[in-house]
């Protein structure tokens, strides 16, 4: 968590919560990036970094993509992990190889969250997250799409929808027509038995178990 915060303000976001719980940053609002957790991306002790578990990727400043990339380009043997709701708002010409992009879609209405991925982020690997999942998605592009998670909502918000098994498979039964890769998150486990459980990583994360 390079960069803590989001503007964004969805009413299931964990990160807000852990935020208002643990006052990591004043204004969860105003994204702030910790420079001093730079030296961390060069340990290899994992294969993979997730780089956005408390923030959006729509909300880091140039400088702070900058920093990372360049950081990034020393470490080509380890995967960084970006995430977005908003990819509309990004225009990334150029991108690390080892960079993964993605966008979170939640319903069948952010469907177009995809094509804006591909469109305004030059990237070797895209991916995607469904979690949290409010209906089923439907029919979708996934052309050039490298990895997918899938989960469901977590917590106790008011209003808290779960998946429901169809709308895994769904999206399941589609990646694997592609043969992409599939992380089912842990919090499906009792809306999925345990035998259709899977969780799969990209090859090029290094055979993480």
């Amino acid at each position: 968590n390079i960069v803590i915060g989001c503007s964004i303000g969805c009413s299931y976001c964990y990160a807000r919560m852990n935020n208002n719980r643990f006052h990591t940053i004043d204004d969860f609002n105003k994204p702030v990036f910790f420079e001093n957790k730079l030296k961390m991306l060069n340990n290899k002790r994992h294969t993979a970094y997730l780089l956005t578990g408390q923030s959006d990727l729509s909300g880091w400043n140039e400088e702070w993509k900058d920093k990372v990339f360049s950081k990034m380009k020393e470490n080509e043997n380890t995967q960084y992990i970006f995430l977005t709701k908003r990819p509309e708002n990004i225009n990334l010409k150029e991108t690390p190889d080892n960079g993964w992009f993605g966008v979170t879609v939640t319903s069948s209405k952010e469907k177009t969250r995809i094509d804006y991925l591909r469109n305004n982020i030059k990237a070797k690997h895209y991916h995607i997250t469904f979690e949290p999942m409010f209906d089923d998605v439907g029919k979708l592009d996934l052309n050039n799409i490298s990895w997918i998670v899938i989960g469901t909502e977590t917590g106790n918000r008011k209003g808290k929808i779960s998946s429901k098994r169809e709308w895994v498979f769904n999206i399941y039964n589609q990646a694997k027509e592609k043969n992409i890769p599939v992380f089912m998150k842990e919090d499906l486990l009792g809306i999925l038995n345990e035998d259709e459980f899977v969780q799969e990583f990209p090859k090029e994360f290094g055979g993480i178990k």
